[in-house]
């Protein structure tokens, strides 16, 4: 006998979570790491890919409601958190007389105690900022207009982000003019990635509806971040 109450098993929605946390790991983990240029243009590299994070986030808020995006952040809420640790533990480590990388390792690894606590605060803000804006919209929008949503959701949680993020890591070590300006710059690329990303969001959204037999609207939800519940 099938049980009523239990909660409904989701073919796609394991891999569609385990893409969103290794994106938003690796886009720390490595995209942080290296400032790139473009026709004179310094960035982060890591800002070509961090976004994807919010076009999933998007997508699972989208198709499977708020409730169970609520459970990929904080999947990915502890990524970060072990990935910091790990990071730490094993760049404090003696190296070997007989290996020379350490300092590379430090200068690529190495992580700062203010930047880790402005990232993990920025992107616990930022995303569930960002699936509340999407699940909201959706009810209000009787889902039409998805492209709304999913602008307007990234530039409410982006927008989150990029204030929390470069204030906490580095107020007092850039100047003030260098900090609004790699904040905004950084926060308008973002926005505009997502934008351009949107026929793929379409169409991944409409084909996981399909597969799954699922278009969640967020109508009685309790919107806390404070819950794993689905």
């Amino acid at each position: 006998m099938t049980d009523a109450t239990a909660p409904r098993v989701y073919r796609y929605y394991d891999f569609v979570m385990a893409a969103f946390v290794v994106i938003l790991i690796l886009s720390n983990l490595i995209g942080a790491a290296k400032v790139a240029n473009l026709a004179g243009y310094p960035f982060g590299a890591g800002v070509l890919f961090f976004p994807l994070s919010y076009v999933l986030g998007d997508v699972l808020t989208e198709v499977y409601g708020y409730a169970r995006a609520r459970r990929v952040v904080w999947a990915g809420f502890g990524g970060l958190v072990f990935m910091a640790f790990m990071s730490w533990a094993v760049v404090s480590m003696p190296p070997d007389p007989s290996w020379s990388g350490q300092a590379a390792y430090e200068q690529v690894f190495g992580q700062t105690p203010r930047i880790v606590l402005a990232s993990l605060c920025a992107f616990w803000a930022g995303e569930f900022a960002n699936a509340f804006v999407m699940a909201r919209m959706k009810v209000l929008t009787r889902g039409r207009y998805l492209w709304t949503r999913t602008i307007g959701s990234t530039v409410v949680g982006q927008g989150i982000d990029s204030l929390l993020f470069y204030p906490v890591a580095f107020l007092g070590v850039w100047d003030t003019s260098t900090l609004v300006f790699v904040a905004v710059t950084n926060f308008g690329l973002k926005v505009a990635w997502e934008a351009l990303l949107t026929p793929v969001t379409y169409r991944v959204v409409a084909r996981l509806k399909r597969l799954e037999n699922e278009d969640y609207y967020d109508t009685d939800t309790d919107f806390t971040p404070f819950s794993i519940e689905r």
